[in-house]
């Protein structure tokens, strides 16, 4: 069967956000253009690894001669993008992903594919994480300009960091209804 793709070569926006409370949080990579939202779920720390990793090919980018991708060193202004997420309609729990540069078009390529059926991650049921085996591929595909990419890793990184709390001593997360800290042994 075919592989559907969500493909998005200069999106209208393209943003990581979250649904729920810190502490059960469900991240999305969010990807419009013109009418069409595509909504794939992600892990805390895929996002958190996905800005991580764009920020440093961004970064090697700036050291070759004469910048001339005219990548930013900082995040521009105007393309700081801090509005929530648009009605998110989940169309899958991403899997691998992989991240890569298009010098054609000097932009950044995000490839997000969902988990696969046989994976063995479950919803604690021992339940597969799909609906249906027989449910036709599909994987997102956004490809977004470097200044893009900057604002998007900035916002990332924000999103990701406003979780919840980090216990100085023990270095879990503090939940809203109270912390044991067990301090790890050295």
């Amino acid at each position: 069967m075919p592989t559907r793709v969500h493909e998005f070569a200069w999106p209208d926006r393209v943003v990581v956000g979250t649904i729920g409370p810190p502490g059960a949080r469900t991240f999305y990579l969010q990807v419009r253009a013109g009418k069409q939202v595509v909504s794939v779920a992600l892990e805390k720390q895929q996002s958190a690894v996905l800005a991580e990793k764009i920020d440093e090919i961004l970064d090697q980018l700036i050291t070759v001669e004469g910048n001339p991708f005219s990548v930013p060193t900082g995040t521009p202004i105007e393309l700081v993008d801090n509005d929530p997420l648009e009605a998110v309609q989940e169309q899958f729990r991403t899997g691998a992903m992989s991240l890569g540069w298009d010098p054609t078009t000097s932009q950044i390529v995000i490839e997000a594919h969902p988990l696969a059926y046989d994976d063995p991650e479950t919803d604690g049921n021992d339940e597969p994480l799909h609906d249906d085996p027989d449910e036709e591929p599909e994987m997102l595909r956004v490809s977004m300009p470097v200044g893009t990419a900057r604002a998007f890793t900035k916002r990332t990184r924000e999103i990701v960091g406003a979780g919840r709390p980090i216990c100085p001593l023990c270095g879990y997360p503090i939940d809203a209804d109270g912390h044991t800290c067990t301090i790890p042994e050295a």
